[in-house]
C-alpha cells in the first residue's frame, strides 16, 4: 500500500503550469530523488506532499505520518535546543520539556518535597505515554549530531541550526520523510552522519539535494521535474543521467519529424487555387491539429553557459605564507605557524569542520583581516575575483544588470563585447529578469547572479566560498567543468564531497589547535590518509612501540601515573591484541558489502522478510564493531 498517492495534480503560477496534472504513488521503502532545474517546482512539491500547500486541482491521499525539512533555518531564538527539538512531539514533547526543566533548571536548594511531588507526577505522565523511549531517542540523536541540551537558537550558527532542524524532523521517524536540501549549512562530517542514518533508515524518503555524492549512495528512485510532467526512473542517479540522455535524444527526433510533417503539409495548404478547390477538408483538420501540437509544445530548458573573463597569468608563485597565525583577543589560535607556497594553476580545496577557520583562512590570504604573525607575500601581477557565501557583494535593491555591470549595456569578456542582457541570458535570466531587483531572486538565483558578477570581473585567481549552495545539479556540473578547463588558480571552501573531488588538485586541510596540513588530491584523497593515520594510530607503529621503549620510566614522584599503563597482559589477552586488527578489518570489509547491497537501486523495492535480515546484520556488524574497538582501547 502506497504512503502517498498523488493523483491528477495541477498547479498554475500565472498563465504557466508548474505541475500539469501529475500522477504519484510513494511506496513504503522508496529513497527518492527529486531533481530539476531551480524554479521547476520541487520544493513545491514537497510542501504539497506533506500538506503544506494546496494544488489547484487533485488530490492528495495518505494515512501516514509525514515530516517535511524545510531549505529555511529555524528562527525560534529564545528556544532552547531541547525545548527546539521535543516540540515536534506534540503532548508528550511538552511532558519531555516540563521534565527536562524540572531536572536542569532547578537548582538544588529549590528541591523541595513541592517539586518532588510535581516530578513524580510528571513521570507518572511520561510512563502512562511510553515516553521514556522517546526521552532516550531525543537525547541519543542529540548526541550524535554533538547538540547541546540547552543553548538558546539565538547563540547558533547556521550550521548548528541546520543540526537541529534536522533532529527535530528525524525524531519523530516519520513514515515518509521529506527532505529539501538538507546538506545546505552542514560540514562534511554532519553530512556523512546524516547519509549514514538515512542509509539505514527503513522508512520512504523523498529528498531534494544538489549533494551528488549523497544523491548517488542514497537513491533508489529518481523523479524528474520538467515543464510541468514528472519522470519516473526507477534506478541509481548514475542509470537515470543515460535514461535521461536518451528521452531527450528521442524528443529531439520526434520534434524533428514533427516539423518537417508540418513543413509539408503548411507548402500543401500553400498550393494554388485548383489544389485549394480539390482540398481534403480532414488533411486540413489535421493540419490544424499538427499546428496546436506544435505551439503547446515546451522546447527543452536552455542550458546555463559560464565563461569566465581570464586576464595575463600570474607568476608562478602565486601566493606564499610563511608561519602565519591568526587569533582574535584572548582567543585560541585559529591558524598557528602555517606556511605553503600556492603556484599558478593549483585548485586548492581548504577542508574543515564548520567555524574552524576556512572563511579566516580566506580573508587573510585575501588581506582582509591582519595577520597575528608571520609573513604573506603576493605575485605583484595578481588580480583575484572573490565569490562570497554570504552574499553581502550583492545589492538587494539594485537591479541585475546594474549588479554585474553597473548600468553599462555591454560587457567585454576574454576580448569581446557582449550585451549585458544577453550575458545574464547565459546564467538563466530573461530579459525581464535582468531588470529586476536582486532582492527578488531565489536563493539559487543568486548564486547564479553572484557567479556571473564573478566571472564578469577580470581575474587570474578565483576564490570561491561555498559556490555551490543552492545551484540546480546542471549549473554546479557546469561550473565544475569550467574550472576545470580554467588556467588561473582556484581557492575554493565547500562541503560538496564530489564537487571537491572533482575539481580540487591539491587540499589545505584544519586539524586540532590552529594546525592545518596540506595535501595532493581532493577530499577522499584527505580521508583516506585520515582514516589511514587513525588506524595506525589505533593499532601502532613498530616505530612508535619503539620510541616508547627509548622513553625514560614513570619517576616514583608520579604516582598519578601508575595504572593500565604499567599492567602488564596475560597470554590469552596478548593473543586477544593482536587477534583483534584482523578481525575489525574482516567486519569493515563485511559492512562496506551490505552497505553496498542496501545502496541498489531494486533493494528497498524487495519484501520485509529480505530486507530485514539485512538490516539486523548491519546493526549487529555495528554493535560488534563498537565492541572490539572498546576492548582494543581497553587492551592498548
Amino acid at each position: 500500500m502506497p504512503v502517498l498517492t498523488l493523483e491528477n495534480i495541477h498547479l498554475s503560477i500565472g498563465e504557466t503550469p508548474l505541475f500539469d496534472n501529475i500522477q504519484l504513488n510513494i511506496q513504503p521503502r522508496d529513497k527518492i530523488a527529486l531533481v530539476g532545474r531551480n524554479g521547476a517546482g520541487k520544493s513545491t512539491l514537497l510542501r504539497i506532499m506533506a500538506g503544506l500547500e494546496l494544488p489547484d486541482a487533485g488530490s492528495i491521499k495518505s494515512e501516514h505520518k509525514i515530516a517535511l525539512l524545510n531549505q529555511s533555518l529555524p528562527t525560534q531564538d529564545n528556544q532552547t535546543t531541547f525545548e527546539y527539538v521535543s516540540s515536534g512531539l506534540q503532548d508528550i514533547g511538552k511532558l519531555l520539556q516540563h521534565y527536562h526543566h524540572l531536572t536542569h533548571d532547578t537548582p538544588a536548594e529549590q528541591q523541595d518535597d513541592a517539586w518532588l511531588s510535581q516530578l513524580q507526577h510528571v513521570q507518572q505522565d511520561i510512563d502512562a505515554q511510553n515516553g521514556w523511549d522517546i526521552q532516550h531517542r531525543i537525547e541519543k540523536i542529540m548526541t550524535e549530531l554533538d547538540l547541546p541540551e540547552d543553548k538558546l537558537l539565538k547563540e547558533l550558527s547556521g550550521g548548528w541550526r541546520r543540526r537541529l532542524d534536522l533532529a527535530k524532523t528525524l525524531i519523530n521517524e516519520p513514515d515518509l520523510l521529506l527532505l529539501d536540501e538538507p546538506t545546505n549549512h552542514l560540514d562534511i562530517a554532519a553530512i556523512r552522519w546524516l547519509e549514514t542514518y538515512l542509509l539505514s533508515y527503513p522508512k520512504a524518503i523523498v529528498f531534494i539535494t544538489h549533494d551528488r555524492a549523497l544523491l548517488k549512495n542514497l537513491a533508489n528512485h529518481i523523479i524528474e521535474i520538467d515543464r510541468g510532467q514528472l519522470y519516473n526512473y526507477t534506478c541509481d542517479y548514475s542509470t537515470y543521467l543515460q535514461r535521461k540522455a536518451k528521452r531527450e535524444e528521442d524528443e529531439e527526433t520526434a520534434l524533428k519529424k514533427l516539423d518537417q510533417k508540418l513543413s509539408e503539409e503548411e507548402a500543401w495548404l500553400r498550393q494554388g487555387v485548383k489544389a485549394r478547390r480539390k482540398r481534403n477538408q480532414g488533411r486540413l483538420r489535421d493540419l490544424i491539429s499538427l499546428r496546436d501540437t506544435r505551439q503547446s509544445y515546451q522546447g527543452q530548458q536552455q542550458k546555463p553557459t559560464f565563461e569566465a573573463n581570464q586576464v595575463a597569468r600570474s607568476n608562478k608563485i602565486v601566493l606564499e605564507a610563511d608561519k602565519i597565525s591568526f587569533a582574535y583577543p584572548d582567543q585560541p589560535p585559529i591558524i598557528k605557524d602555517f606556511s605553503f607556497v600556492l603556484q599558478r594553476k593549483e585548485k586548492i580545496a581548504i577542508i574543515g569542520p564548520n567555524g574552524s577557520g576556512k572563511t579566516t583562512l580566506i580573508n587573510l590570504l585575501m588581506g582582509l583581516l591582519p595577520l597575528s604573525a608571520g609573513k604573506l607575500h603576493h605575485s605583484p601581477n595578481n588580480q583575484i575575483a572573490y565569490f562570497d557565501q554570504k552574499r553581502d557583494t550583492l545589492r538587494p535593491e539594485c537591479s541585475l544588470i546594474d549588479n554585474v555591470t553597473e548600468g553599462d549595456d555591454f560587457i567585454e569578456i576574454n576580448g569581446k563585447r557582449k550585451h549585458i542582457v544577453g550575458y545574464l541570458g547565459d546564467f538563466l535570466f530573461s530579459p525581464k529578469k535582468a531588470h529586476a531587483k536582486a532582492r527578488s531572486l531565489s536563493g539559487g538565483e543568486q548564486n547564479r547572479l553572484l557567479l556571473a558578477k564573478l566571472f564578469a570581473k577580470p581575474a587570474n585567481i578565483l576564490i570561491l566560498d561555498e559556490p555551490t549552495n543552492d545551484l540546480d545539479l546542471e549549473s554546479l556540473e557546469l561550473l565544475e567543468s569550467l574550472l576545470l578547463e580554467y588556467t588561473g588558480t582556484v581557492l575554493i571552501i565547500s562541503h560538496d564531497r564530489e564537487f571537491i573531488d572533482n575539481v580540487a588538485t591539491h587540499y589545505i586541510a584544519y586539524k586540532q589547535d590552529g594546525q592545518l596540513e596540506t595535501g595532493v588530491g581532493g577530499y577522499s584523497d584527505w580521508r583516506q590518509r585520515e582514516t589511514h593515520l587513525e588506524k595506525k594510530e589505533a593499532i601502532g607503529t613498530p616505530v612508535e612501540t619503539k620510541m616508547n621503549e627509548n622513553k625514560p620510566p614513570v619517576q616514583a614522584s608520579q604516582p598519578v601515573l601508575k595504572s593500565a599503563q604499567t599492567k602488564k597482559l596475560n597470554y590469552n589477552e596478548q593473543r586477544e591484541l593482536k587477534a583483534l586488527p584482523l578481525k575489525i578489518e574482516q567486519l569493515e570489509s563485511e559492512l562496506e558489502i551490505l552497505q553496498k547491497t542496501m545502496q541498489q537501486s531494486d533493494f528497498y523495492q524487495k519484501s520485509q522478510n529480505e530486507i530485514k535480515p539485512i538490516h539486523d546484520k548491519f546493526n549487529e556488524i555495528q554493535s560488534t564493531l563498537e565492541q572490539y574497538y572498546a576492548r582494543w582501547e581497553e587492551l592498548e
